[in-house]
């Protein structure tokens, strides 16, 4: 692969990378703050309760997506 694609690809993973953190932090801050927290918005914790709740009642779908994201995020990090 040329070096500029190697650097772009690189740049990505980065970036989803500081996302992925950047994830746990709002959902820790949230959870001691509320959603008194300034710069969120607070719907952090009921959109993810809300993606927890609609994999779980699409059965073998939502177990096959979910499947599919932690593959994903798991490439990201490599």
């Amino acid at each position: 692969m040329p070096d500029w694609l190697d650097k772009i690809r690189g740049w990505i993973v980065q970036v989803g990378g500081i996302g992925l953190m950047l994830i746990p932090l709002a959902l820790i801050l949230q959870v001691l703050f509320g959603q008194n927290v300034e710069f969120l918005d607070g719907t952090i914790v009921n959109n993810l309760m809300g993606l927890i709740r609609d994999l779980g009642n699409a059965g073998l779908v939502g177990l096959i997506a979910l499947a599919i994201l932690l593959y994903l995020f798991r490439g990201m990090s490599k």
